[in-house]
């Protein structure tokens, strides 16, 4: 959606920027009546949200792995439910704690649904849980071949969020760089991840990894009219499609 940012108390006059908080209530005198001052909309997606998964590591050796599986799959939601990829008018990249959050939470719902867990499957729940909120993820080659689907939807799902975030910005966007360029590439990582959310993710995390490599570049591009992302976006989906 496309917001007007800056804000002003009409109680005690403080201004405040609307996209670094997420709130209209007065920061200052926590006053309801504030309006927005600023003439130009800008889109945003984002908003402020804490991620701590303190109080679940707290509780691993007190709760039932099943229920606390469900108050992390609920807290990673929560704070995915929140987040995007623009903050007032500028492209943001895919950050880390954004893709562990999501694959958490997939990994989260299969330790709550199971019955039992392997040595590598409660290995790897235990280590995203140690440290998604601080952008913390398992490198693709120490995923558990079991796991591989919760990697690879919870990856192609983020992708697929990117994207839309980055066709809303380009619409609302002047200048921006190479225009046919980032449609082309943007309708290859569509195409990828379509066909990775048919196989339900089955893919090895290695494809799932270069998906989000291939939509890092293309952002940074966009960002920074860097020539490398855009080359390592194309050759990154290129390599993808022998796969």
């Amino acid at each position: 959606m496309e917001l007007r940012g800056e804000r002003e108390c009409t109680d005690c006059g403080a201004r405040w920027s609307y996209y670094d908080t997420g709130a209209i209530v007065c920061p200052e005198c926590s006053s309801p009546d504030t309006v927005a001052v600023d003439e130009q909309r800008a889109v945003h997606t984002d908003s402020p949200v804490e991620f701590d998964l303190t109080p679940m590591r707290a509780a691993i050796d007190d709760l039932p792995r099943q229920e606390l599986g469900e108050q992390t799959a609920d807290a990673c939601r929560e704070y995915v439910r929140q987040r995007g990829f623009v903050s007032g008018g500028d492209l943001l990249p895919i950050d880390d704690t954004y893709l562990a959050a999501r694959e958490l939470a997939g990994v989260a719902d299969t330790v709550r649904r199971a019955h039992s867990l392997t040595d590598d499957e409660e290995w790897y729940f235990l280590e995203l849980l140690r440290g998604a909120d601080a952008g913390e993820r398992p490198d693709p080659e120490d995923v558990p071949e079991s796991m591989w689907p919760v990697r690879g939807l919870a990856y192609a799902n983020a992708v697929r969020d990117y994207r839309r975030d980055v066709r809303q910005w380009l619409d609302a966007t002047d200048d921006v760089p190479g225009p046919a360029y980032a449609g082309e590439v943007l309708g290859t990582i569509e195409d990828h991840v379509r066909r990775m959310r048919a196989l339900q993710g089955d893919v090895p995390p290695k494809q799932a990894e270069g998906l989000v490599v291939a939509a890092r570049g293309l952002g940074s591009y966009l960002r920074a009219e860097d020539a490398d992302g855009l080359a390592l976006a194309r050759e990154t989906l290129d390599g993808l499609e022998g796969q």
